[in-house]
């Protein structure tokens, strides 16, 4: 070899290892600041949206809803319907990979599918009707029913809390009602556990080896094409900072800007603001069934006399163009909506709160009512209960705490006096409030029911009734007397509906239409 090829292979050598330095330099991070900060990780244990949102990040989903609600095939190749609608089976697409390299396998959604089966309200009314999940090989497993239900497409394709994320089977393994310990994933991002920083940020990296599907993204399913390197979720709890960061650039999307400062960010020729079609929020008050005051069923009722739902509207959001009262339990506007049982309720009728409170027999035990300080939208909800129940005659003890905290707290059966509690408030987005079965708070399953523990067998026959039902005429009397019940038994009280806005930088393209905020498919431009 001459002088002159040394030297050029030489230079190709270095610029070989400049190549290989490049990425780090060129490296897109998108910078999101999220409704939360993330500190539970495990998206099966808990209903909280923002471990929901950390699932979309590293999980996938063996069906998925399209922009239009459509079922489609994510994880899954395909599936087929037996000609009796009491079986299907499903085959898993090629190349599919755990983050750690390893296949995904029909062991692993099997056992995925029970773990979340046994937390999520859908989930467990689905597995009512199935009699066996099979392995037929590595690819192909089968659901077999004891009768036909629609549940088990509704059910795998369920778009937020509890969502059936597929994980590893070790980690699939874990008792259901303890949280995992092993985060590997096998969707577009793989979280970065060495950066995760509770209060500061956590961190997730596109994952190289992740295989899309052909179909362009839509809603949940689709292509999941991560456009960026690397997405890092800002813990910012000052919803003025927030603002701040975005319109410095410093913070590429705020998931829930608070509403009063949308003005200021609606002038900002680099800001957009944007409402999705799908991002409609139900409020709820959730009672604890288990111990004294609420263990009664007529002091609950009261609650329904008790309040108004315009008075946590203003209070939490203020902004009539975000807000609307709705008695509706299944979200209005929709196909199950109606106010049946709904005339004299909600209207802050203290006088007939205080006479039901005299009937039931109320001893003044204290109401420890739980608040969250640390979430916008949340804030000013649990003051407003307390000064309407306090109106009403309940005695209430109001404890402060971040949403995280009440999160976890929530799961605790202890009696108030030794860290347990009595009532919060939350928000469900419409998606997971529009039937008796995907609607948490109305599955009255006692120990399977979500924290607040309701156990009413009444409830749980028309629930079955529903699930056994597919005349939609049939459907909506069955949602009717679910919602009667509801107001009698007192698993839950909506408390008005409201509209969450988005706001990007102007340079963030490809953001999705859906029930919940992803990051596939969003890119960075100049």
């Amino acid at each position: 070899m001459n002088a002159l090829k040394r030297a050029i292979l030489a230079a190709a050598c270095t610029a070989g290892i400049a190549v290989a330095a490049a990425p780090a330099l060129a490296e897109t991070t998108l910078r999101v600041v999220m409704h939360s900060d993330v500190k539970i990780l495990d998206p099966i244990w808990t209903t909280a949206y923002i471990v929901r949102n950390h699932g979309y990040m590293i999980y996938d989903t063996l069906l998925a809803q399209d922009e239009q609600g459509e079922i489609k095939p994510q994880m899954v190749e395909k599936y087929v319907t037996a000609p009796d609608q009491k079986s299907y089976t499903f085959t898993l697409r090629e190349g599919l990979l755990w983050h750690d390299g390893k296949p995904v396998t029909t062991e692993d959604c099997i056992a995925s599918i029970k773990r979340w089966a046994a937390k999520d309200s859908l989930g467990q009314k689905m597995m009512t009707f199935v009699s066996s999940i099979d392995a037929v090989d590595a690819k192909t497993f089968t659901i077999k029913l004891k009768e036909p239900t629609g549940l088990v497409l509704l059910g795998l394709s369920k778009p937020s809390s509890n969502v059936p994320f597929m994980m590893p089977k070790r980690v699939a393994d874990t008792d259901p009602n303890k949280q995992i310990e092993d985060f590997t994933g096998s969707g577009p991002f793989v979280f970065v556990k060495d950066e995760w920083k509770p209060g500061d940020k956590t961190v997730y990296v596109k994952f190289d080896k992740y295989k899309p599907r052909s179909e362009p993204a839509s809603g949940l399913a689709g292509g999941k094409i991560a456009k960026v390197d690397r997405v890092e979720w800002r813990a910012i709890s000052d919803a003025q900072q927030a603002i701040n960061a975005l319109q410095k650039g410093e913070i590429d999307y705020v998931e829930a800007p608070s509403h009063d400062l949308l003005p200021t960010l609606k002038k900002d020729p680099n800001i957009n603001v944007f409402v999705s079609p799908l991002a409609k929020n139900q409020y709820v008050f959730r009672p604890n069934t288990l111990h004294k005051p609420f263990d009664n069923p007529k002091i609950r009722h009261a609650l329904w006399y008790a309040f108004n739902q315009e008075d946590f509207l203003m209070a939490a959001i203020g902004d009539e163009n975000y807000i609307k009262a709705c008695k509706a339990l299944f979200i209005c506007d929709t196909a199950l909506a109606t106010t049946k049982g709904m005339d004299g309720l909600l209207t802050s009728n203290a006088k007939k709160a205080q006479e039901l409170l005299k009937e039931a027999g109320y001893d003044g035990t204290p109401v420890v009512l739980m608040h969250s300080t640390d979430l916008k939208v949340l804030t000013n909800l649990a003051p407003v209960a307390k000064s309407l129940m306090e109106k009403a005659g309940f005695k209430v003890d109001m404890q402060s705490m971040d949403w995280q905290t009440l999160v976890a707290r929530r799961a605790k059966k202890d009696p108030p006096s030794a860290g347990g509690w009595n009532a919060f408030l939350t928000s469900w987005i419409a998606a997971d409030v529009m039937n008796p079965i995907s609607t948490a708070y109305v599955n009255a399953g006692c120990d399977k029911a979500s924290f607040g523990w309701p156990c009413d067998e009444k409830l749980e026959k028309l629930r079955d009734d529903f699930a056994k039902e597919t005349d939609p005429a049939k459907q909506k009397a069955i949602a009717e007397a679910v919602q009667l019940r509801v107001i009698e038994y007192t698993p839950e009280i909506p408390v008005g509906e409201w509209k969450s806005p988005n706001a990007m930088r102007k340079n963030v393209k490809g953001y999705l239409t859906a029930p919940v905020p992803v990051f596939w498919n969003v890119e960075i431009t100049k």
